[in-house]
């Protein structure tokens, strides 16, 4: 395995190739991405460990809808059983998966956690356990404190976090030099990382503007509400998409893919 250092530029040829990979397969990679939302959301109604157990299935879980931007690239079509890719190998690439969701969730509920300082625990509450959101609560200093905070912590914890279960799946890396080599790819790349993620922000901001702007001219409430879901939904899956190639970009292998 070797680490690549790209180009800027590189990021908005990931953007640019998730969304190609998704128009290639759109019913089948929106699926799977509401398969995923959906796991997500059973488990987070289980009592006392939900919400835990969804946040450990989550590295898991972007592994295998990064393994099925692979089998569209390859001409195949991705089955459901893919999102279950990072179990689907030996003893030890189970026990890694488990491993990095249960440092994930760990990390995350860390995160969540510091956020209590700024107010009390209302944004860890709001996002954890669920409940509506008041106009009140989202104007209120401590809340939106907690909030830029939270974000804050995340981000370096996406970067750890990025690469490590596809370094673990295919390239066979234990949990910690996953880690470790997920950080410093992420690091070294920093620049294409940066255009990604503005591009990206662009794209869901200005499809929700759009949606919004159409709504109001064709004078019709309810549109941006009906067509927003499934807009985020197709841009959510093409963003999934797009983190295998920049998955693809930052390490080369002599060995193909498993």
């Amino acid at each position: 395995m070797k680490l690549n250092v790209v180009p800027a530029k590189t990021g908005s040829l990931w953007v640019r190739q998730g969304i190609r990979a998704f128009w290639k397969q759109p019913l089948a990679l929106t699926g799977l991405f509401f398969m995923f939302m959906a796991s997500m959301s059973i488990l987070s109604i289980v009592p006392v460990l939900g919400g835990f157990l969804a946040l450990m299935l989550l590295p898991a879980a972007s592994l295998g809808l990064m393994a099925a931007t692979r089998e569209v690239e390859l001409g195949k079509f991705p089955m459901p059983f893919i999102l279950a890719a990072g179990f689907r190998t030996g003893a030890d690439g189970k026990r890694n998966m488990v491993v990095l969701g249960l440092i994930y969730a760990l990390c995350f509920v860390g995160v969540m956690g510091l956020s209590t300082l700024m107010d009390g625990g209302d944004f860890a509450k709001l996002y954890l356990v669920g409940g509506s959101l008041e106009v009140e609560t989202v104007m209120d200093p401590d809340f939106q404190n907690a909030m830029w905070l939270s974000l804050l912590l995340y981000l370096p914890l996406s970067l750890v976090f990025w690469h490590a279960p596809a370094l673990t799946h295919w390239h066979g890396l234990q949990v910690a030099k996953s880690l470790f080599f997920s950080t410093v790819a992420c690091m070294s790349n920093w620049r294409a990382f940066l255009v990604f993620g503005l591009m990206w922000s662009f794209i869901f901001l200005g499809t929700t503007l759009a949606i919004t702007l159409i709504g109001s001219l064709m004078g019709d409430s309810e549109f941006a509400a009906m067509a927003l879901l499934p807009a985020m939904l197709m841009l959510a899956s093409m963003f999934f998409c797009s983190t295998y190639y920049s998955f693809k970009d930052c390490f080369t292998s002599d060995t193909l893919y498993a």
